[in-house]
């Protein structure tokens, strides 16, 4: 994530403007649901400082985020090891 919004940052400084927000293609709808969730849990208290980047950056609108299923997740080739 964000590598996405240092690279909508870099193309605005050359003027190429990017109106989409950065798509953040998650596999963990636990994940996805503490991002969203407004409120701050004792269990999830280990992740607060990332959340609230997280979270801040959805309430903005510069990142959404879309539940892709673990088998179409294009990035897992390269940390997932290949089928024999």
């Amino acid at each position: 994530m964000c590598e996405g919004l240092w690279m909508k940052i870099i193309l605005d400084d050359l003027k190429v403007k990017v109106e989409n927000p950065v798509q953040l293609h998650c596999d963990n709808k636990s994940a996805m649901s503490i991002a969203h969730n407004p409120v701050q849990h004792d269990r999830t208290k280990h992740i607060e400082i990332d959340r609230h980047f997280i979270k801040d950056n959805l309430d903005r609108g510069f990142v959404i985020t879309t539940h892709v299923p673990t088998e179409l997740q294009i990035a897992d080739i390269f940390t997932k090891g290949l089928p024999p």
